[in-house]
């Protein structure tokens, strides 16, 4: 029979490993069907704490060069306000990781 003695044992602790959240870019690209008001209308709608100034600048950005990155944040977030937008009629490019 084997016995053991009380603190004779190895102790194993544990580690910590830090994982970060995955986190998205929403961009909003330009096209011909929605006009400045929609989209800017659609971004003051959908993206929390966005203001009609700052809407109205990245329409004019998404107009002038093709995209404009609306919102970056937690990846289901980002799916949410993507599909949001999208269903609104807005043209979008796919999630891209930040």
């Amino acid at each position: 029979m084997v016995s053991s003695s009380p603190g004779t044992g190895t102790v194993l602790e544990r580690s910590k490993q830090t994982v970060q959240y995955p986190e998205a870019r929403v961009i909003v690209l330009d096209d011909d069907i929605n006009t400045f008001e929609h989209v800017s209308n659609s971004l003051c709608k959908i993206i929390p704490g966005m203001t009609k100034d700052r809407a109205w600048t990245l329409t004019t950005k998404v107009d002038t060069e093709g995209a404009a990155e609306v919102w970056c944040g937690p990846l289901e977030q980002a799916e949410l306000y993507h599909h949001q937008l999208s269903s609104r009629g807005l043209t979008m490019a796919p999630l891209e990781r930040c």
